[in-house]
């Protein structure tokens, strides 16, 4: 069943205390930790939260590694509440049920690499955003989110328009068992709060794919393809905003991107 599901158990007891340290643990404050797993995490997050007065959720989607938690949370009397279903599909419903608010709760989790994706998009639909996000991730796709101009892709626009990341640390295949075949990645995410552009998401999020959808072909090219506009009017628009319409879209800033979503032109 582990393995069907993807999961790699970090064993790595420094690595552990790093990722509890970063979430800055505050009073009053809760705590959702994604795939808990055996509890490698779980259990030394609920210490540190106990001292610091905070609450965990834990929301495993294994239902017999959901059951063995409950079951030591129980006969050990420790402060959580786990949830036994699948957190891509409960996320925002979490938000809701335990009313949380974007500066009152953090995300973390050493999640099955598969999801990551999913994951990623779901928060930046959330409503109510956690204020932190702590990832064990891939590193390969960790880089690729923290990528600036000219390496900006995709996956990087798409995630630093509502978040600050930064990769903390990065961790061999020999710190999970099993171990798995690439190297791994501590990311955090910081939530821009208040929401940093006043723009339409939707509007940001189609111009981002109609950019990178072919990467090799410049810019220009690109949203004449995507844009239901003239050549001409895309190109001045452009040149009007300091871009380079024969450049790459990995060339772009993302504060490029939502100057050129609030020229009205993707409308």
């Amino acid at each position: 069943m582990f393995q069907k599901l993807g999961q790699h158990f970090l064993i790595n007891q420094s690595a552990i205390k790093k990722m509890i340290k970063s979430l800055k643990l505050k009073s009053g404050e809760t705590i959702v930790e994604i795939g808990p797993g055996k509890g490698a995490l779980t259990f030394p997050l609920i210490k540190e939260c106990g001292e610091n007065d905070c609450k965990i959720i834990a929301v495993e989607r294994d239902p017999e590694l959901a059951a063995s938690l409950e079951l030591l949370a129980v006969r050990n009397n420790l402060q959580i509440e786990i949830i036994k279903d699948d957190a891509l599909k409960i996320l925002s419903e979490i938000t809701k049920t335990y009313k949380l608010k974007p500066i009152s709760y953090k995300l973390v989790g050493n999640i099955p690499y598969y999801i990551t994706g999913k994951l990623l998009r779901i928060l930046s639909e959330l409503k109510n955003k956690p204020e932190l996000t702590i990832l064990m991730i891939q590193k390969e796709v960790a880089e690729r989110i923290t990528a600036k101009s000219p390496k900006m892709n995709l996956l990087a626009a798409a995630v630093q328009f509502w978040a600050k990341p930064e990769i903390l640390f990065t961790l061999k295949p020999d710190n999970f068992n099993p171990p798995p075949k690439v190297e791994s990645a501590v990311i955090k995410l910081t939530t821009l709060h208040p929401k940093p552009y006043t723009l339409n998401p939707e509007i940001y999020y189609k111009l981002i794919k109609i950019l990178f959808k072919q990467p090799r072909k410049t810019i220009l090219n690109n949203l004449k393809t995507g844009l239901k506009i003239t050549p001409e009017l895309i190109e001045n628009n452009l040149k009007s905003l300091g871009i380079d319409p024969e450049f790459r879209p990995q060339n772009l800033s993302v504060a490029q991107i939502i100057n050129f979503v609030r020229s009205d032109l993707t409308k």
